[in-house]
C-alpha cells in the first residue's frame, strides 16, 4: 500500500447484504485505504455519477434491481469502475456489458484491492472532474436514412417508399448490392404496423431495446425482432404500442439497440418524430429521454429526408425542424427537403423551389441544403394502404434518384455519437434539474 492510495467508491445492493457491511468497516477502520459511500438504490448512484465529484469504483449487487447496461455505461463514463459482486456463477457476462470485473462472493479485503490497483485510479481527496462523454465508440457498418416530418405530412407513407426501392434495387447507397433492409417505426405514435397489415405484434422495438439492458444480442437475435413483409421485400421493425411507452425506453439500452440494427443490417430507414428538443432547450432531461429516438437517429444518419406539406404551414413547419436539426449539430449538406402534394404545374413547382432555398440562405446563410424535391401525391392511395400493399413506384420514384446522388457526393457519415452534455449552472428558482 502506497502513502498516496486512495479509492473513493460507491457500493448499492439489496437490503442486509453482508458484503456490503464488510466493505464499510474496512473503510472505516483503515483496513482499505478506501472511502466507501453506501447508496440506497440505483437511482442515487447515477446521480452521484453525474455529480462533479469523482470516484474510483462502483460495486454492484449482481441481484440490485436497476443493474443494467445503462448503469455500467454511466459508471464508465463518469470514468469511475464497474464492479459487479456476484453471489456465485454470475447470471450473465456483466464484462461484455461494460463491466471492468466480476468478483464473486465471499469478498476479501485482498480481493477488492487486487482489483481496485488493476481497474480503478486512485484519487485525491473532495476531487472533482469536468463531464464530456459519449454514447458509443465503435462506428456501424449498416447505412442510416431517417425520414421525419410533421404528422400527416407523409413521414409514414415516403418511408415506406423508400425501404420499398432499397428492397427492390432502385436505390443503391453502395457499391455492392444491398440484400438486408429494415424500416424501423421509432415514431411515438407508430403507424408502420398498421400500413404493414401486421396488427398489434410482439416483439417489436420495446422488446429490443429491453433485450439490450442485460445482453449482447447476436444479429440472429435481433432479427428475430422484425416481421419480414413479403409483399414490401423487407424487414419491419414495429413501434411503441401506445405513446406513454417511451417510459421503457432506457437511454443507453435504446442507443445500443439502434447501434445492433445498424450492424445487422445492409441498411435502415427510421421513421420518427420531429419532436428534436433535450435538456438544454427545455430544462427537462425528461424530455430529453423521451426524445432520445429521434434525437440519435437524425444526429447519427447518413442522410436525413424531412417532408412538408406545400403551403404556408408547412413550409413554416419544415424551416423549424431544420433549425432544430442544425442545433443538433446536423450538416445540412446531408438534408434532403421533400415536399409532397406539391403543385403539378412545372411553373409553381419552380416557384416553389426558389421561395424555400431563399428563405434557407437567408436565414441560415452558412448551411445550404440540397435542391428541394417536389412530389405531387395521387389521390387515390389510400385504398392502396388500406389493403397494406406497397406504394407504386411511379409514386415516389423520383426520392430514390436524389437519395442516390446526394449519397454519392457525401458519403456515409463518420461515426458520431449524441454526447452528454455538460452540466449548465441554474440559478435557484429557474426552469431546470437540481440534485
Amino acid at each position: 500500500m502506497t502513502d498516496h492510495e486512495h479509492f473513493v467508491i460507491l457500493g448499492v445492493a439489496r437490503p442486509r447484504s453482508p458484503w456490503l457491511t464488510d466493505v464499510g468497516q474496512w473503510s472505516t477502520s483503515s483496513t482499505l485505504p478506501i472511502e466507501f459511500i453506501r447508496c440506497v438504490s440505483v437511482d442515487e448512484v447515477r446521480a452521484r455519477l453525474m455529480s462533479d465529484r469523482r470516484h474510483s469504483a462502483v460495486l454492484l449487487g449482481e441481484d440490485c434491481t436497476g443493474v443494467d447496461r445503462d448503469i455500467l455505461e454511466t459508471a464508465r463514463d463518469a470514468k469511475c469502475a464497474p464492479i459487479i459482486i456476484a453471489n456465485g456463477t454470475p447470471r450473465r457476462d456483466w464484462q461484455s456489458l461494460g463491466a471492468a470485473t466480476v468478483i464473486s462472493l465471499p469478498l476479501t479485503p485482498e480481493e477488492l484491492l487486487a482489483s481496485l490497483r488493476e481497474h480503478a485510479m486512485g484519487i485525491e481527496r473532495r476531487s472533482f472532474r469536468r463531464s464530456t462523454t459519449s454514447f458509443h465508440e465503435e462506428p456501424q457498418s449498416g447505412h442510416l436514412i431517417t425520414v421525419l416530418g410533421a404528422g400527416g405530412s407523409g413521414t409514414s407513407t415516403l418511408a415506406m417508399a423508400i425501404a420499398g426501392q432499397c428492397a427492390a434495387g432502385d436505390l443503391a447507397l453502395a457499391t455492392e448490392s444491398t440484400e438486408a433492409i429494415v424500416l424501423v417505426d421509432a415514431s411515438l405514435n407508430g403507424d408502420q404496423a398498421r400500413l404493414h397489415d401486421l396488427g398489434d405484434v410482439v416483439p417489436g422495438l420495446p422488446e429490443l431495446v429491453d433485450l439490450h439492458r442485460m445482453s449482447n444480442p447476436t444479429p440472429d437475435d435481433v432479427r428475430q425482432h422484425c416481421w419480414f413483409s413479403a409483399r414490401h421485400g423487407y424487414d419491419v421493425l414495429p413501434g411503441l404500442r401506445r405513446h406513454r411507452d417511451w417510459t421503457i425506453l432506457r437511454r443507453r439500452a435504446t442507443v445500443a439497440a439502434l447501434a445492433s440494427l445498424r450492424d445487422t443490417f445492409d441498411v435502415v430507414i427510421a421513421d420518427t418524430d420531429t419532436d428534436l428538443e433535450g435538456e438544454a432547450q427545455t430544462g427537462s432531461i425528461d424530455i430529453e429521454d423521451r426524445n432520445v429516438l429521434a434525437r440519435e437517429l437524425v444526429v447519427t444518419a447518413d442522410i436525413i429526408v424531412l417532408t412538408a406539406r406545400a403551403g404556408v404551414a408547412g413550409t413554416s413547419r419544415s424551416i423549424q425542424t431544420f433549425r432544430d436539426l442544425i442545433e443538433l449539430g446536423v450538416d445540412s449538406r446531408r438534408i434532403l427537403l421533400v415536399v409532397l402534394s406539391a403543385p403539378r404545374s412545372t411553373r409553381r413547382r419552380s416557384e416553389l423551389v426558389r421561395t424555400i432555398t431563399s428563405l434557407v440562405n437567408e436565414v441560415f446563410p452558412d448551411n445550404p441544403i440540397p435542391v428541394p424535391v417536389m412530389v405531387p401525391i395521387r389521390r387515390d392511395l389510400e385504398p392502396i394502404f388500406h389493403d397494406g400493399a406497397p406504394p407504386p413506384k411511379s409514386v415516389l420514384g423520383s426520392i430514390s434518384t436524389a437519395i442516390a446522388q446526394l449519397f454519392a457526393d457525401i458519403g456515409p457519415l463518420p461515426h458520431r455519437a449524441l454526447t452528454d452534455q455538460t452540466p449548465i449552472a441554474i440559478l435557484p428558482g429557474h426552469l431546470g434539474r437540481t440534485a
